[in-house]
This record gives C-alpha cells, structure tokens and sequence, in this order.
C-alpha cells in the first residue's frame, strides 16, 4: 500500500500562531507535526510515501528529504497553484507506481488509526472509497458522516455549529484507483465536491478508536501540545496496539 499525505495547505487560521512555517511543519513537543504521521505510517508498514505540496513546499522538501531517516522512500508532487484536497491527489497520483488501491492521509490531522485492519477493512467491503471516522463528543466545528449498520456511508451533515456529538470524517482514505476518473481537472474538493457525488457508488465507513486532533485552529494546535506524549507513542506502536482506545480529551 503506497499513501499520499495531503501536506499542500496554507493554514490560515494557524498562521497567527505559526507563521513561518507551512501547517504540517509546526512544531508538537519537539518533532514538526508531519513527523508524527510519518511514523504512524513507518512503524505500521508504510514505507512508500508521496507528500502532496504547494505552500513554502521547499521547507517541506528539505526537512524530509528522500526519507531515508525514516526507512522510507518520500517523493514529491509539488503544486504551481493550489489544487485543493482532490485536485492534490490526482496530481500525486501520477507518482504513484503499479496497484489498485492507495492510502490517503491530510496532513494536519492524527488519527490513531490500525492501518492493517482499514486495508482488510477495506478490502472486505470493496467500495470505491474507506473512509476512517470517529465519533467525537462536540462536532461542532465538523460536519458528520452518516452511515447504516453495514457501515455504508450514506451522506453527510454541514456543521451544525452547536455542540453535539457525532462521527467525523478523520481525514484518512483508501480509494481504489478509479477515484482518479471522477476528480475533474484543476481545484478540487473532496469533501465539497467529490465525496458527496460518490454516495450512491460505494463509500464505507472504518470506525477509528483513540486519539484524534486537527491542528487547524490555535487552540487545537495548543491542545496538541498537550497531548504529544500520547501522539508520540501512538504513532510508533505496533498494529496490534492500534486499538488502546486514548481518552479524546
């Protein structure tokens, strides 16, 4: 399984915060927050990995390198201009090597996520597109992902703006390749303008269990701080250890 990290964002309501950097590259503890998934990936078996750019993409670059720090290969699909979430992926796919299916990670957000059991997932129930979700207590600032007992997806929800709780969607995919076919030419959503569209064709939903952050606002990027030592562990245990189920608070 090869993956794309969608690392291309410019992170506007970060930049008060973090202003020199690109969003995937501010700092958690003491590693930039791209590291983290990188290690999720590695220590999961992920070695192939092709990072989706575009915003101050040469710091990117020059921090990862060819990944060989990691025991992994890294390549690069830079943007001249932003594409959006899908535009990126079909632009990095033409990196991608022989295979069907293919990983698809943003690049501001951890999901402690059982990598192994969503490629079996996955497979099992042959859909166009897994999504992983998890159910957090105020979805407020989400919109919901709505599926039926045979974890179908059947549609989504705008943000509510009140708090409740809901199943999100955690910002990682497995699509298998004929996605490509249906992302238009040029800026792209998938959340807008893909996902929605591809309801009736086959989408599921993978249920997530443990830590989730988005580090898109300041005050998630302050509450990851708070949370790296369990970001930190998540992100190079062993498959088996995937399911420990870490407090979302």
């Amino acid at each position: 399984m090869q993956a794309i990290l969608l690392v291309g964002g410019k992170g506007t309501r970060l930049q008060t915060v973090v202003s020199s950097k690109p969003k995937p590259l501010a700092s958690v503890g003491d590693v930039p927050f791209l590291e983290l998934l990188v290690m999720q990936l590695r220590s999961q078996g992920i070695r192939r990995l092709i990072m989706s750019t575009c915003h101050l993409a040469e710091q990117i670059e020059e921090s990862f390198g060819d990944g060989r720090r990691w025991e992994a290969e890294i390549q690069y699909a830079r943007e001249r201009e932003p594409l959006g979430t899908a535009g990126a992926v079909k632009f990095a796919a033409s990196l991608l090597k022989e295979g069907s299916d293919f990983l698809v990670v943003n690049g501001d957000s951890f999901i402690e996520l059982d990598v192994p059991g969503f490629i079996r997932f996955h497979r099992e129930h042959d859909g166009l597109v897994s999504m992983a979700v998890c159910r957090i207590s105020d979805a407020a600032r989400y919109g919901t992902v709505e599926f039926n007992d045979g974890k179908r997806i059947t549609g989504f929800s705008e943000k509510m703006g009140k708090p409740q709780p809901g199943f999100i969607n955690a910002g990682a995919y497995i699509f298998r390749r004929a996605i490509l076919d249906r992302i238009p030419p040029g800026p792209c959503s998938l959340e807008k303008d893909v996902f929605p569209e591809l309801v009736t064709q086959g989408m599921y939903a993978f249920e997530a269990q443990g830590i989730f952050i988005d580090i898109g606002t300041p005050e998630d990027y302050a509450r990851a701080q708070t949370l790296y030592e369990k970001l930190r562990l998540a992100a190079v245990a062993e498959p088996q250890l995937q399911a420990s189920k870490v407090s979302n608070s």
